[in-house]
């Protein structure tokens, strides 16, 4: 072999240990790199996971449950009042209005006792009994209590309650935090709250929120009707006249 041979194949094998040298150690450096890249994706993905989980919505915050709700209501009676009085009635009636008679919840009519107005309010509560009864609430669905008055100078009130299934909310009015803390442009914790009320308040039948009703029958005879009637109409000179299709 050629001087010259031999020493193009001693630089071709110098060469290549060089590349292989060069080559070794980038390898780790490479290795090392994706890891690193891998490990902040998944540090972006839990981040993103962490913050996502974090309710901002006025509806998640002040959700709308239906649950028994005590409704009551005190009725003011005078020391020298005899019996129920005009404003009483139509006052008693209006809370009446909202009272269910399929569930048929137990009334409640608590009257003070060793208050300045006893006598008055004993007649009175008597009278509520009967108007309730005549307004379709069953005899044995009131229970006639008593309580005692704070001060036997003072004239207590007649309280009237009973229990019915409600739309509602928590309670507003809360400010865990100051208003003017916006630096993570996010609702204040009493945000849509009274929006959330206002809307259980409208609620006729809570039941609503929980699925939609039976359709109801169709009327066969009121549909009969008027299919009659679409059919001994016909078609007026002025559809005709409107139309753009040739009949």
């Amino acid at each position: 072999m050629s001087q010259s041979a031999l020493k193009a194949r001693t630089n071709t094998a110098a060469m290549r240990s060089g590349r292989s040298r060069i080559y070794r150690p980038a390898i780790p450096v490479l290795v090392v790199a994706v890891a690193a890249l891998l490990a902040g994706c998944a540090d972006l993905k839990r981040d993103s996971i962490t913050v996502g989980a974090v309710p901002d919505d006025y509806r998640t915050t002040h959700p709308i449950v239906i649950a028994e709700k005590n409704l009551k209501i005190d009725l003011p009676v005078g020391a020298g009042d005899r019996g129920m009085t005009g404003s009483q009635r139509d006052t008693l009636l209006g809370f009446l209005d909202g009272y269910d008679k399929s569930a048929a919840p137990t009334l409640t009519i608590s009257i003070p006792s060793g208050s300045a107005n006893e006598i008055a309010a004993t007649a009175a509560g008597r009278d509520f009994a009967r108007l309730a009864i005549a307004s379709g609430i069953s005899r044995n669905r009131i229970v006639m209590t008593t309580y005692q008055s704070v001060s036997a100078e003072a004239s207590a009130p007649i309280r009237v309650a009973y229990v019915s299934v409600k739309a509602q909310t928590e309670r507003c009015g809360r400010w865990p935090e100051d208003l003017l803390q916006t630096s993570e442009n996010k609702h204040y914790a009493d945000f849509g709250c009274s929006y959330q009320n206002n809307l259980a308040s409208q609620m006729a039948n809570p039941t609503d929120l929980l699925g939609p009703r039976k359709q109801s029958d169709i009327d066969a005879e009121n549909r009969s009707a008027v299919i009659d009637v679409y059919r001994q109409r016909g078609i007026s000179e002025e559809f005709f006249g409107n139309s753009e299709v040739e009949y």
